[in-house]
């Protein structure tokens, strides 16, 4: 089973985790699941870029993004080349180490 790291984070996971994933889980799935409440104002369906995050470590081993998702991206506070929306990125066999950016585009959040 594939493992996802996810960096500290002051707010959402101040130690950081260790989680374990399903081949075909997004990443955002996993944070929630194991409580790190990561933002996702448009309940998952790439409207949005609050569920934004950077892959430090296994970057390539993900799905590839589409069309609606880089979009959509462009759109992110402090986007990088490794950046993905969590909701859209499906973990493959390998191993990820992930970055939650400090801050979202939203001004308030949403509280899910």
């Amino acid at each position: 089973m594939p493992k996802i790291i996810f960096l500290p984070h002051a707010e959402l996971c101040p130690q950081g985790a260790e989680l374990e994933a399903a081949k075909g889980d997004t990443i955002l799935d996993v944070a929630l699941r194991n409580g790190i409440s990561i933002e996702h104002a448009c309940e998952k369906s790439c409207a949005c870029t609050t569920c934004h995050v950077v892959v430090r470590e296994g970057f390539y081993s993900l799905n590839e993004s589409d069309e609606l998702e880089d979009d959509m991206l462009d759109k992110a506070w402090g986007l990088e080349p490794e950046s993905r929306l969590g909701c859209q990125a499906h973990i493959a066999d390998e191993d990820l180490v992930v970055e939650i950016p400090k801050y979202t585009i939203n001004m308030v959040s949403e509280n899910h």
